[in-house]
């Protein structure tokens, strides 16, 4: 049976866009699309008193948004009605649930055949396949599906937000994005320091003041009139192969025994040993007796193993050597079998939770293996890089993913003394602390500076306000350690903004609290692209051109992000001069109100609300 929908605000209009969730990236996404670009969004959530639906039922109620609000326990067919599908442009279903998204749209697709779908789902592969499904239902019943405004796109927020994430772990403010078989490497420069010659283009100007924001996408004179009062963040490429000194991606061997935990250093030395000292005694029975050194060796392992054949009757040379070879053997024996015991307590051990080494050190301590962590962690171990976990549920979901990986994990509440000194954080290289509490990963941050005030600290915090005056602070108590704070949600809310808007996004590159998003745009239909070369298209504050697909139309590849195959579709460095044409598809890094007057000059002019 199900639950009667409820409006709470005034109801959805035909053409606007729907979106289905109560947690930090729905609220986000509202936001984003009704405050950036301008459209009227209709949020249908459980309830507007758990999770972030009080926030969201207040950008309906005083933001000065364009956002309504749909109240429904589930969404079923009569929700999804109620919340204005049938007449809606596109539907982000962004329930944390997987199932549940699944099943709404199909729902959806089902009511609505002509509505754009963008679907959050964690399981990679089956995102594909539902991709894949979704767009055949619309062939089935709508006919030709490249003639229609309409496609099912599924996107995650762990792995949109985890290249930034890694990037803060490996360099403190090198943020990453990939796209066609590229790192585009967004590396920040002090105000004091050259730019190298490698560089493309400066994407920001730091802010210059407390509480102040950055100035993306500046001009030359911009630029030049900054001099090295201001530091930057410019564009560096990188190809796939050759690493440039980023982090490559490589292929993960297969997981086999872990024989290094079975035969460690001691056991290896012990052994070593034993074969070296029956080596000696083989030497000199062979000297003493004059045998063939084939007996001579059996004889003295007989020796020193004490297996019998006493030498009754020979020399007294014979008789010395066979009892010093048994003394040795006595000796060496309970040691060999000590280490092998702990030798094979280890290994029983490496298949459950492995306590971190005693040893360890320039690794990186990762707080919390949620969705994010799990992603996080997978990237880190990929790239080569010594990892502990904390965890305080022996039950997340990244426990697994850290046995498969054999990655020692410590299990604890982080706010309890002693669990962050198991993780060996005096003598980490990063503290990554990732769990969907700001309290617990602030506290985390200011429990390991106290340990190390030099130690990189990458947070996760959802406030953007909190997160500025935790930098800020953080800054001027400790002002030769890096900190950086990062957003799931507001990383991961424009590149779903994007999808909704039906424009393909490759990544987002934070720069502070702001975002710089690339997206993949066709030059027919924007006018301030059309007929315009690359250097008349640039626009100060909002996009800049920075490649084109080369590829034949009719064979372009429908994503560029998610491809890691070199497949080079694309040509950088364009010269200045190149006219743009109506069948060039481009990509350009733009900011968030950038894209949207790209979006609404496309579509015409922006609808009055």
């Amino acid at each position: 049976m199900s639950t009667p929908a409820h409006h709470l605000t005034p109801p959805p209009r035909a053409g606007h866009l729907v979106v289905c969730g109560d947690d930090a990236l729905a609220q986000r996404l509202s936001y984003e699309l009704a405050h950036v670009y301008g459209e009227h969004v209709t949020v249908l959530l459980p309830s507007v008193h758990r999770n972030h639906g009080p926030q969201i039922d207040d950008l309906a109620r005083g933001g000065g948004l364009s956002v309504s609000v749909v109240e429904a326990a589930e969404p079923d067919d009569d929700a999804l009605r109620s919340a204005g599908v049938s007449g809606a442009m596109a539907l982000a279903l962004v329930y944390r649930d997987d199932r549940a998204n699944i099943h709404a749209a199909l729902r959806a697709r089902r009511i609505n055949p002509n509505i754009r779908l963008v679907v959050r789902l964690y399981n990679r592969k089956l995102g594909r396949h539902l991709e894949e499904l979704l767009d055949r239902a619309v062939v089935a019943r709508i006919g030709d599906l490249s003639a229609r405004d309409v496609t099912t796109t599924v996107l995650s927020d762990a792995d949109t937000a985890t290249p930034a994430l890694v990037a803060a772990a490996i360099s403190g403010a090198g943020k990453v994005v990939q796209a066609d078989g590229l790192l585009l490497r967004a590396a920040e420069r002090p105000a004091d320091e050259r730019d190298p010659a490698s560089y493309l283009y400066t994407l920001a100007l730091a802010s210059d003041g407390v509480g102040g924001s950055p100035e993306l996408l500046p001009d030359d004179g911009a630029v030049a009139a900054a001099g090295r009062t201001r530091g930057r963040t410019v564009l560096e490429t990188i190809t796939l192969e050759e690493g440039g000194g980023a982090p490559v991606n490589r292929p993960r061997l297969p997981q086999g025994l872990p024989v290094a935990t079975l035969f460690p250093p001691r056991l290896r030395y012990a052994i070593f040993g034993l074969v070296a000292l029956l080596f000696v005694f083989a030497g000199l029975t062979w000297w003493v007796t004059g045998d063939p050194p084939l007996r001579a060796a059996y004889r003295s392992i007989l020796d020193v193993f004490g297996m019998g054949d006493p030498a009754i009757g020979e020399g007294t040379g014979r008789q010395v050597l066979q009892v010093l070879s048994g003394l040795a053997g006595m000796a060496l024996m309970p040691v060999l079998f000590a280490v092998v015991l702990e030798s094979l307590g280890t290994f029983r051990t490496a298949t459950t939770q492995r306590p971190p080494p005693r040893a360890i050190a320039n690794h990186v301590v990762l707080l919390g293996l949620g969705k994010i962590g799990t992603r996080v962690l997978d990237r880190l171990c990929d790239l080569g890089i010594p990892v502990v976990c904390v965890e305080r549920d022996p039950q997340a979901l990244g426990i697994a993913t850290a046995h498969a990986r054999r990655v020692p994990v410590v299990i604890g509440d982080v706010t309890r003394e002693g669990v962050l000194e198991a993780a060996h954080i005096g003598t980490s290289r990063v503290l990554l602390a990732l769990t969907s509490d700001d309290a617990i990963n602030l506290e985390a941050a200011l429990y390991a500076r106290e340990v190390d005030p030099e130690l990189r600290v990458a947070m996760r915090l959802f406030d953007d306000d909190f997160a500025k005056m935790v930098n800020r602070t953080l800054r001027e108590s400790y002002p030769n350690a890096l900190t950086r704070s990062r957003s799931v949600s507001s990383l991961s809310a424009p590149a779903f903004a994007g999808a909704v808007m039906g424009r393909q996004i490759l990544g987002a590159i934070p720069v502070e609290r702001e975002v710089l998003l690339f997206a993949a745009i066709d030059v027919a239909g924007h006018p301030e692209l059309q007929g315009q070369t690359v250097a008349e298209a640039f626009r100060a504050g909002l996009w800049r051109v920075l490649a084109l697909d080369v590829a034949d139309p009719a064979e372009r590849r429908a994503d560029l992000g998610r491809d890691a195959a070199p497949q080079r579709d694309l040509q950088w460095e364009l010269h200045p001069g190149y006219l743009l044409r109506p069948t060039d598809r481009v990509v350009l890094v733009t900011t968030r109100q950038g894209l949207a007057q790209l979006l609404q000059a496309n579509r015409g002019p922006t609808p009055t609300h």
